[in-house]
């Protein structure tokens, strides 16, 4: 038994060394190249560091679809300080709160309502400051503009950008902006020759038709596109055990009210090491484990059966007599 355990054991080593054994020169050209496996939502590996950050832990799931035990019900907040207003912000997907029941947003439409990743409330009115698209939706691919959620980075600096929020002026959404024609308006302050003439009444001339007459000025609707809010985030790497989940500080923003800087202090700001997604786990690797040594087990004591004891029929299983003592037992008394 143990020498056909040995030989079989040889064989399959056999089987495996070639790979094992493979040329250094093979293996790093398998190296080079480059991964075809599309990036999983919210994440970025460094170019030059080879550093994997993932920002799906800071996603805060919607409380009616969340796996968790105790779901968290309202998004990430910052206090504006000076602003007169605080913000709130998801990451990788729109906030968890219900814009409708507040009365909307300002300057979006409603159908995209549950991508607004960051707002502000003032004044009884919601301002949203950035969208981004679902979390589950693929980011890489050329959808719209609104491809907000994926992360960047400038240089060594993890940064985050929402765009596409409320107009910049509240207003731009429901007036259009007019050019009028300023060549057919009439001179002010003109000599008084002028006004004498104007007095005459003209006589009409032959031939005079209406395309003679001053036309009225015209009125072009200008082409200038809306300049809506958005949002940069900075992260910054915490490595601190003890510290809660994000620390999201708001910094600064454009004098316009247009761009607004925030700090996302956390440790998914942290470079890392992508960890592979296990398909099996303890208790399966432990269950696989010991179905093989059961086949081994099985089919190698019929092969000694068979080969070396000359066993035929139910006789070529292993420790035959044992099996069949138990089987009678079990006959005789049962349970």
């Amino acid at each position: 038994m143990m020498k056909l355990l040995y030989h079989s054991l040889a064989f399959y080593l056999a089987l495996v060394s070639p790979s094992a054994t493979a040329t250094p020169s093979a293996t790093s050209t398998s190296a080079a190249k480059p991964s075809t496996t599309p990036p999983l939502p919210c994440t970025i590996r460094s170019p030059n560091t080879h550093a994997f950050f993932d920002l799906n832990p800071l996603h805060i799931s919607d409380p009616a679809t969340s796996t968790s035990k105790h779901p968290r019900d309202r998004s990430w907040n910052a206090t504006g300080w000076d602003m007169g207003y605080n913000f709130t912000m998801n990451f990788c997907g729109g906030v968890v709160e219900d814009l409708g029941e507040r009365g909307g947003v300002v300057g979006v439409e409603k159908g995209l309502w549950r991508n607004v990743s960051a707002f502000y409330e003032t004044g009884g009115k919601v301002y949203s400051i950035g969208l981004a698209i679902e979390r589950r939706a693929v980011l890489m691919c050329s959808v719209s503009s609104q491809q907000n959620s994926v992360p960047v980075l400038r240089g060594r600096k993890l940064v985050v950008n929402y765009t596409d929020g409320s107009p910049c002026d509240a207003d731009a959404g429901k007036r259009s902006h007019i050019i009028e024609d300023l060549s057919s308006r009439a001179i002010l302050g003109d000599d008084d020759d002028d006004e004498d003439n104007e007095k005459q009444p003209k006589k009409p001339s032959k031939g005079h038709d209406d395309d003679d007459e001053p036309k009225k000025p015209t009125k072009t609707p200008s082409t200038h596109p809306v300049r809506r809010k958005n949002t940069v985030v900075s992260f910054l790497c915490d490595r601190d055990p003890l510290a809660q989940t994000l620390l999201l500080s708001f910094i600064s923003s454009s004098p316009d009210q247009c761009t607004y800087f925030f700090e996302a202090r956390s440790s998914a700001g942290c470079g890392g090491i992508e960890t592979a997604k296990q398909t099996l786990s303890p208790s399966g690797v432990f269950g696989m484990i010991v179905g093989i040594a059961f086949l081994v087990y099985i089919v190698g004591g019929c092969v000694y059966s068979r080969v070396v004891l000359q066993q035929r029929g139910w006789r070529q299983l292993p420790n035959y007599a044992l099996w069949s003592s138990m089987g009678r037992f079990i006959k005789v008394y049962p349970f």
